[in-house]
């Protein structure tokens, strides 16, 4: 009897989990039309997003509450049924490194540098090289990139609408490309290939120190995936096996001590997750032209 209500567990675990790989999926969805009534406030309280990928947020929420529900009812711990969907959320998330936004904005100037650089060479201007380049944007720079293109066909001054450009990025690494970019259209002629060309070889080194500190900041989260997953199988064959291990968990106070456990590891993912964030520099080209 143990084994088949450990096996009806383990399917079912084995179906959040595919649940929640599928909300983790990224897809763009286009804009929905606002709900009125308890859709919208549901959505609102929740900070549901839009389309598919609230619908997936919403299963996610809905299964591990069934999850929870069902090892409950096999095991007596209550304390499962809010902590699956707070385990299905917060675990997944704690787990994956961030993103390194400062890498893939340097990336993405990298390749516009590169752009105006090759196109300065054909004896094009800075403003005409900035409307050029606006069709090999990359995505992370494409919107405002459009913005600073129609400032530009108004009439702006170019040092202006770059200010303003820089303001739209609000990244530190954008700044200082920008200003080389300001003072490269005010040197105009070959000087400004030869300083936009040496901007790429430096944005080039950047990176590849950058890099190599998110190599070693991925580490941790490499280790900590594989304690977990070990940890996760080592608990489940007890499970199956001694179950009576298992039950000091069943009381009150074996169900607190349980909850604190658990939050006390998702508080040191948080930490490490706080400690492995990125940390934004300070901005040079601040009071932009209104």
């Amino acid at each position: 009897m143990n084994a088949v209500l450990a096996a009806a567990a383990g399917i079912l675990v084995a179906a959040g989990l595919v649940v929640v790989v599928a909300g983790l999926q990224r897809t763009w969805t286009p804009p929905s039309r606002r709900r009125s009534g308890l859709g919208a406030a549901w959505s609102g309280l929740t900070r549901r997003p839009p389309g598919r990928r609230g619908r997936q947020r919403d299963l996610i929420l809905v299964g591990s509450l069934l999850v929870g529900f069902v090892i409950a009812l096999i095991t007596g711990w209550l304390i499962a049924i809010p902590l699956g969907p707070v385990l299905a959320f917060g675990i997944p998330y704690l787990l994956l490194l961030p993103k390194a936004q400062d890498v893939i904005m340097l990336e993405a100037l990298d390749r516009w540098v590169r752009s105006l650089a090759s196109t300065l060479s054909t004896g094009k201007s800075i403003t005409d090289s900035i409307r050029t380049s606006r069709r090999t944007a990359p995505p992370i720079i494409a919107d405002s990139l459009q913005l600073l293109v129609n400032r530009l066909n108004n009439r702006w001054p170019t040092a202006d609408a770059l200010l303003r450009f820089a303001d739209e990025l609000d990244s530190a690494d954008a700044d200082s490309v920008i200003a080389a970019v300001i003072l490269a259209d005010r040197r105009g002629g070959t000087g400004a290939s030869v300083t936009l060309q040496a901007l790429a070889d430096s944005l080039q080194a950047q990176l590849k120190g950058r890099r190599l500190i998110e190599t070693e900041r991925a580490k941790p989260y490499i280790v900590v995936r594989q304690v977990t997953v070990i940890t996760l199988v080592v608990l489940t064959i007890a499970f199956v096996f001694n179950g009576a291990f298992f039950e000091p968990y069943r009381t009150p106070l074996g169900q607190v001590l349980l909850a604190v456990l658990i939050m006390a590891y998702v508080g040191s993912l948080v930490l490490m997750r706080r400690k492995a964030r990125h940390r934004a520099g300070d901005r040079i080209l601040i009071g932009t032209p209104t």
